[in-house]
């Protein structure tokens, strides 16, 4: 997947027209798309091509329970065209997107779905938007570790398999995950059959072979009860925003700052200002993502 080309004014002309609807007819789905669910997917594929030589790929996995479905829709709203505008100013060749949408196994409902990766406006906006926000919640974690295992036995990109480079793999979320990826579920929801449950940490070990993962949390408050779980598992790619707004610019950061195309932390932040970003949120968004660069000495 992923063939076409990118358009920004018609980006910015499909999230316009929606300035005004209400939530639900922007995510019409009140239940999994068939086209994503997981079970029996051998594999997501991000590709180069004529159009997209050098692709940098790309997954955000969304946790759509509760009161974190608000990421989705002002990503589809708003933010999904400053997000690949930022990539395209900042230099970084050829994204490539894909969307998952993810939340509790234990309430045996569709706790993962998967859409392709994407090069055009039209083709990321449909995976979003075909997205189910389900809401709700069956306990006090959710399947983050389901993600992680698909990503990790279930994608094929090209920049990794002919230029050694990972991928990037942005999750929201602002609760704590069960300590081991139960083989049930993954029988059940994705088809896998596994030998049996497997830690946590061995599902991200998995995952980072061919990823940069990183956890997004949404605000301060939400990362004071949760950030300290996750940084045991990530460390510094444990990353909490001033806002969940400021979802797509961190993340557009990080990808620019990991692939080299702008040198360190101020360089990024001058290439948000000219991309339109106000000075106060340019802040924020340097502030989020200082403690990780500094582990790259790009602070």
């Amino acid at each position: 997947m992923g063939y076409g080309s990118y358009s920004y004014e018609a980006h910015q002309a499909i999230t316009a027209r929606r300035a005004a609807v209400p939530a639900q007819q922007v995510f019409t789905q009140r239940s999994i798309h068939p086209l994503m669910d997981p079970k029996g997917v051998k594999h997501r594929e991000s590709r180069d091509s004529d159009d997209h030589p050098n692709t940098t790929s790309i997954v955000f996995a969304l946790d759509v329970s509760g009161s974190m479905g608000a990421i989705p829709e002002q990503i589809a709203r708003t933010e999904l065209p400053t997000f690949m505008k930022a990539l395209l100013d900042a230099g970084v060749a050829d994204p490539q997107v894909l969307f998952m949408a993810f939340q509790d196994a234990a309430g045996g409902v569709a706790p993962l779905q998967v859409g392709q990766f994407e090069s055009t406006a039209q083709l990321m906006d449909q995976w979003l938007t075909w997205c189910w926000l389900m809401g709700g919640g069956a306990s006090a974690y959710e399947s983050y570790d389901l993600a992680f295992h698909f990503a990790a036995h279930h994608t094929k990109m090209d920049c990794y398999e002919k230029r050694g480079k990972k991928g990037f793999f942005f999750m929201t979320g602002d609760e704590p995950c069960y300590d081991a990826l139960k083989a049930q579920w993954v029988k059940q929801f994705v088809g896998d059959e596994l030998k049996g449950d497997v830690p946590l940490a061995q599902v991200i070990a998995d995952c980072r072979r061919t990823f940069h993962p990183f956890f997004l949390v949404p605000d301060p408050q939400r990362g004071a009860n949760v950030a300290g779980f996750w940084r045991k598992h990530l460390g510094e790619q444990t990353i909490v925003l001033a806002s969940p707004e400021d979802t797509c610019p961190v993340a557009a950061g990080i990808v620019a700052l990991q692939e080299g195309v702008v040198s360190d932390v101020a360089a990024l932040s001058k290439r948000l200002v000219d991309a339109g970003l106000s000075a106060a949120r340019v802040d924020r968004v340097a502030s989020a993502i200082a403690p990780w660069a500094s582990t790259l000495g790009k602070v």
